[in-house]
């Protein structure tokens, strides 16, 4: 492989590194919670993925993550073998270890081409740490042995029984370049039992000078003394069966499935027949007896049909089906997904595109009702929905399921919990809600900052959980799913909670309250997400300083989105964040205020009626309960005067509805948005801009900001119309 392919299948090489890492490090943190078996397969798994690692970074000659990875390899194969317990001070090893390789592909990822050398010498404490374990094991051994597993070379023909199972082998040429070692499958083998005989084939290696050194020329005959099953077996060649040729046997095959692999393998030519012959003697698991009818049918012509067992074949139960697993598979398999890696930047662009379309359809749409032509008027309205539909499939490419980004807090939960001493479990529910790539990538630290916050202070230590009557196992939950068109993530803990004469107690001594005022539970719990707040006694390394919190809403806010806290003493604590679905296209109400245009998500519209001006009151009855309002000209300044007649659109946002007076409902459409220039960052109930199909300039309202609007204005009415709060129950 040239130069210029490796540098353009990097990129992938790093991508599935952090794939397999990922896995690695979800499979380790799963292991104290599994059964024997499953932690069998998870350490099985974990394994894989060290060596897939280690032989990819082979490729690319990247030998300091080939090297670390070995180590790694080498304690997971003892591990395998039930040599090594797996415990919390080498599941804490490993998932360091897999940090380190992490932080080495991250550096390639960087530099394009070997990982940053003073990684490669932070390397040596976990290095001295893995040899440390493997001398350990090597001094259990009895002296004289080595770690290599023994292995018989027959001098002479074997007797072979119904016991064995026969593999043959013939890799593909490609193995190599795609960071397959052929030893590592026979290695795999002998984790399953016994390989009792081994015959290595090279006659196709050619002469030295046609010779490719990256190609794999080799095949085997394997004799295997296995009680795996069939599935086990097949499986060591899982990740290679698309590039070679496997033929498996069982123990007790009839002769005529040992002469069709045999003839399979000889492809017509007699010579090559009788040379397979020798080598099935001692192979293959053939009653002796039936050899020479072996050697006799190689002269044959292949019968048109199978072959039946002789009749002087001992009687013997049953045998399983042969497995000869056909050369190359091509496509998919049967239930398997076909897949395509793209680009984030593509999709992007893609979406981008789409956005424009959508605008240029808009002012497409409007140019023919001018023209007043009922047949462009008709095709116009087909485009639309064709623009819609791509619209739709463009957002589905960039929608993922959040449970990747949940999967990451395990980790989280494990070594915040080692570091604070406490117990705490991690318990993820909602884990294939989708939501867009753009906003996963940005929710992530807001969300480990809520969940490293709910452990610091939410769980309480062992001790104090116990003398409250609790488990001494504290835990935190996430859940996700869709509401109302957003996204809703809950954190919620059962903790001690918060208390509120803390807060308030906190809020005046920082000066955040002013003295005198009772403010109201949403009041106080918004406190926390005020700069500079925090009720912490002690600085750790997870929380205490004050800053965060308030950082954690702005990022949230700057997504168009909401946090709210809420929380019983001694009960737990609930933070919801509440988000768009995507951050580029929306279905959209067009609303308007003297000669200005608003945008409204058509998610949070529940309906429009009529506006009868109550007078000085900003709220109003409907449907027997009480319903706040902002009027829109008040909020922004619109000075001309207002139409006779006015609408009341009514949003609903979480548990909260309240209305918005207009001037003018404009319907339905669909709509870009643009991100606000920072000049206009300080207005509030603004989130965003968007070009109408007419050209204007229309802006989206923030409906997060101006629920807070409502909230605010409804605890500081009088406390006759405070009493009918039924504003929030929807």
């Amino acid at each position: 492989m040239s130069d210029i392919d490796l540098d353009s299948a990097r990129p992938i090489f790093i991508a599935e590194c952090r794939e397999l890492l990922a896995s690695m490090e979800s499979a380790l943190l799963r292991l104290p919670q599994e059964a024997d078996k499953d932690r069998r397969d998870s350490v099985h798994g974990i394994f894989r993925a060290a060596h897939t690692i280690k032989g990819s970074a082979g490729i690319f000659g990247m030998e300091d993550i080939v090297s670390f990875a070995h180590a790694m390899e080498s304690v997971l194969d003892h591990v395998r073998d039930g040599v090594l317990p797996i415990g919390d001070d080498l599941i804490a090893l490993l998932l360091a270890c897999a940090d380190h390789l992490g932080q080495l592909v991250d550096s390639v990822a960087e530099n394009q081409a070997q990982p940053d050398a003073e990684l490669v010498h932070d390397a040596r404490p976990l290095l001295a740490q893995l040899n440390q374990r493997l001398l350990a094991v090597r001094m259990q051994r009895s002296p004289g042995a080595g770690d290599a597993p023994q292995r018989k070379a027959p001098a002479a023909p074997r007797q072979t029984g119904a016991d064995h199972w026969h593999i043959s082998l013939r890799f593909g040429r490609d193995v190599l370049r795609f960071g397959m070692d052929p030893l590592s499958f026979l290695n795999y083998l002998q984790r399953l039992g016994r390989i009792t005989t081994l015959v290595t084939l090279h006659g196709d290696v050619p002469l030295l000078d046609g010779l490719d050194p990256e190609a794999c020329y080799l095949g085997f005959e394997v004799a295997l003394e296995s009680s795996a099953p069939l599935s086990a077996i097949e499986g060591t060649f899982k990740f290679v069966m698309d590039d070679c040729e496997v033929g498996i046997l069982p123990p007790g095959s009839p002769v005529a499935d040992h002469l069709t692999l045999m003839r399979e393998r000889a492809r017509g030519d007699p010579a090559e027949l009788q040379r397979l012959r020798a080598i099935w003697l001692h192979c293959a698991s053939v009653a002796p007896e039936a050899l020479d009818e072996i050697a006799a049918a190689a002269t044959k012509p292949a019968p048109a049909q199978p072959v039946p067992a002789p009749a002087a074949q001992p009687a013997a139960a049953p045998a399983p089906a042969p497995a000869t697993v056909r050369a190359r598979r091509t496509g998919p398999r049967p239930g398997e997904a076909s897949t395509v890696r793209v680009d984030a930047d593509k999709l992007d662009r893609l979406v981008d595109l789409v956005g424009e379309l959508i605008t240029a359809s808009a002012s497409a749409t409007m140019a023919g009702r001018g023209l007043r032509s009922a047949a462009l008027q008709e095709a116009h309205e087909a485009l639309a929905l064709l623009v819609q539909e791509v619209r739709d499939s463009a957002l589905q490419l960039r929608m993922v399921k959040i449970g990747a980004t949940f999967n990451r807090f395990h980790r989280v939960v494990y070594d915040a919990a080692r570091d604070l001493g406490k117990d705490i479990a991690l318990e993820i529910s909602g884990e294939d809600t989708e939501l867009d790539k753009s906003l996963v990538e940005k929710i992530a630290d807001p969300l480990t900052h809520l969940v490293r916050n709910a452990m610091d202070h939410g769980i309480e230590p062992p001790a104090l959980r116990l003398a409250a009557g609790k488990p001494a196992q504290g835990t935190i939950r996430l859940n996700a799913y869709h509401h109302s068109g957003s996204i809703v993530i809950e954190i919620s803990d059962d903790g001690a909670g918060l208390s509120r004469e803390r807060i308030i107690g906190r809020a005046r001594s920082q000066r955040l309250l002013d003295p005198g005022r009772e403010p109201s539970e949403a009041e106080v719990f918004a406190l926390i997400f005020e700069p500079g707040f925090s009720t912490a006694d002690a600085i750790t390394s997870l929380s205490g300083r004050g800053v965060g919190m308030d950082v954690v809403k702005r990022n949230i806010t700057a997504l168009r989105g909401s946090v709210s806290l809420a929380s019983r003493s001694g009960q737990g604590t609930t933070v919801t964040v509440r988000l768009p679905l995507t951050l580029a296209i929306i279905n959209c109400f067009l609303i308007g205020v003297g000669g200005s245009v608003f945008v409204l998500p058509m998610d949070v519209v529940e309906e429009c009626i009529d506006f009868i001006d109550p007078g000085a009151n900003d709220y109003t009855e409907l449907r027997g309960q009480v319903l706040p309002f902002i009027r829109l000209r008040r909020l922004f300044g619109v000075q001309d005067t207002p139409p006779r007649r006015q609408s009341l659109v009514v949003v609903g946002h979480g548990s909260q509805r309240f209305g918005l007076v207009v001037d003018r409902l404009l319907g339905e459409t669909q709509t870009v948005i643009k991100p606000l220039a920072r000049l206009f960052a300080h207005l509030r109930g603004i989130s965003g801009s968007s070009i109408l199909g007419s050209g204007e300039v229309a802006l989206i309202l923030d409906v997060a900001a101006l629920a807070d609007i409502t909230r605010a204005a409804m605890v500081s009415r009088s406390p006759a119309a405070a009493a009918a709060e039924p504003v929030h129950q929807g």
